[in-house]
């Protein structure tokens, strides 16, 4: 069955499915908005399987165009909003993409790049999607070939994130991955259809779009705000406003509300539950979070994108016991720790393996790029890259990460597609880059840099290329200039030495991001 209707099954029509400053859409305005895009998207010629762009902040039109998409039988791209133009035409290349959604807030960014590629472009204004009128234009009659729509093992979404060389990776996403991981956490979490969740998480990231994924599929309602990093307050007020049941960040969400609002002196009269997932928010943390909200339910969870969302959680009664742990498999996914032989690790031991998965989850690989798919996915698991020890309660403990990716402030960044830019400057001679503790970002990015001999330090001129050549998450938050760089006899840099330097004062310049 096609995920789409699956997700818009549960919600009352009269009732809020989402709310967004103002505006309130009922769950009747959207299921026909739904329809209607894949109405529209049929009757213009497109066909099931095509794959369809959707650039667009959270909105009722993203919401409306992905379902749509999906319906119709396509297969929805999101677009990271922070994209620049090489890494969308590169996108847009991988693809195969024939068509782009794009709201009004990024209509002027986006039309020049669209027509540049001679693609079809579908504005907010125009679409279907645009849900306060769309009702009014639905047509009665389906179109052909739209009760054909795909379901199951095929494709509903490919969601973009790096791979281990750094490029763009399109993580295949079938209906059947939504459908089995939306059930299980519906079931952990206890959603119903009196929950109302505080959305700040962007959809076209994993953990935001598991949010619209699994309280649409349990009937329940999303309150949509873009205006976390600008104006948490407002966030926080509207939470209060609106009765939201819960809040789900990544570790830079709960350390920024507990050092920069009044989050722990606010009382939520509905609060039932926080999610936190996107990398390890420091211990510390969390009993803080504990403190303040006593009765609220924490839930620690774990996953990647090719795992649809979530691979693990850590129930809340086990929280205080098992700090630092990712918890345990979901229902529908089985999770083994495997030492390098393939044998599991002993619980209780010392011993260290590679985490690897398997169930309906876990996606269909990457697309179009077969040998990083045979790198990570093989006989059905998925090989997670992260090395992790096991208790003697068989909770999983994360100990280190095997491919050379950073999580700063929930996004996932590529040590060496940052060195590769920062290659691109005359007179760098070696570059390494590493993620480092930050007390607001789980881990910032730092870049130590070797010039050729009277080569002037770059500080000014990295940071500068940097910002012209990467998105602002990418961006190192510290440069550190060195005589050289730690190397062991293969000739590989040891990161780990790098990581251990306590402050840049022991060099001869650092540059920091203000």
């Amino acid at each position: 069955m096609n995920i789409a209707e699956i997700i818009l099954a549960k919600g009352e029509d009269s009732a809020p499915a989402l709310l967004q400053g103002d505006a309130v859409v009922t769950w009747a305005q959207l299921r026909e908005a739904v329809v209607q895009v894949a109405h529209e998207l049929l009757a213009r010629g497109r066909s099931p399987g095509d794959r369809i762009g959707l650039f667009s902040e959270n909105s009722s039109f993203f919401v409306a165009s992905y379902l749509g998409i999906i319906r119709a039988g396509m297969v929805v791209v999101p677009f990271p909003t922070e994209l620049t133009q090489p890494s969308f035409d590169r996108i847009i290349s991988d693809a195969g993409i024939t068509e782009v959604f794009v709201s009004r807030r990024f209509l002027n960014r986006i039309r020049p790049w669209v027509e540049k590629r001679g693609i079809a472009l579908t504005e907010e204004a125009s679409s279907c999607a645009n849900v306060q009128s769309a009702g009014s234009r639905l047509t009665a009659t389906p179109s052909p070939g739209y009760s054909d729509a795909r379901g199951g093992d095929e494709l509903a979404a490919l969601m973009f994130t790096s791979g281990s060389t750094g490029a763009p990776k399109g993580v295949m996403v079938s209906h059947r991955n939504i459908e089995c991981n939306s059930r299980d956490i519906i079931n952990y979490l206890g959603l119903t259809a009196a929950d109302r969740a505080m959305v700040v998480l962007p959809f076209h990231y994993c953990f935001g779009l598991s949010l619209l994924h699994t309280h649409l599929m349990a009937g329940a309602s999303l309150v949509l705000n873009n205006n976390f990093k600008l104006y948490p307050e407002t966030v926080l007020q509207e939470m209060e406003q609106r009765e939201c049941t819960g809040l789900a960040g990544v570790p830079s969400t709960y350390q920024f509300l507990l050092h920069n609002s009044r989050f722990r002196n606010t009382s939520f009269p509905k609060l039932r539950w926080f999610q936190q997932a996107g990398g390890k928010l420091p211990d510390a943390c969390i009993r803080e979070v504990l403190d303040a909200f006593p009765p609220t339910r924490f839930f620690l969870m774990y996953g990647q994108t090719e795992a649809t969302a979530r691979l693990s959680y850590l129930a809340p009664e086990d929280l205080r016991d098992k700090l630092g742990s990712i918890g345990k498999g979901l229902p529908s996914t089985r999770l083994e720790v495997l030492k390098a032989d393939g044998s599991p690790v002993v619980p209780g031991s010392t011993e260290t393996g590679e985490i690897v998965a398997s169930g309906d989850n876990i996606t269909l690989g990457y697309w179009n790029d077969p040998l990083e798919t045979s790198k990570y996915f093989r006989n059905r698991k998925l090989y997670t890259g992260d090395i992790a020890r096991v208790d003697a309660d068989g909770f999983i403990y994360i100990v280190g990460r095997e491919r050379g990716m950073i999580k700063s402030g929930g996004n996932r960044v590529s040590a060496e597609e940052v060195e590769g830019i920062i290659a691109e400057l005359p007179g760098v001679v070696e570059v390494a880059v590493v993620g480092v503790p930050h007390e607001l970002l789980g881990e910032a990015i730092k870049a130590f840099v070797v010039t050729s001999a009277g080569i002037p330090a770059l500080g000014d001129a990295v940071l500068h290329h940097c910002r012209q050549r990467l998105p602002a998450f990418k961006v190192p938050e510290e440069v550190v200039f060195l005589s050289e760089l730690p190397h062991n006899s293969s000739g590989k840099v040891i990161k780990s030495r790098l990581k251990d330097l306590n402050t840049a004062r022991a060099y001869s310049e650092a540059v920091t991001v203000t």
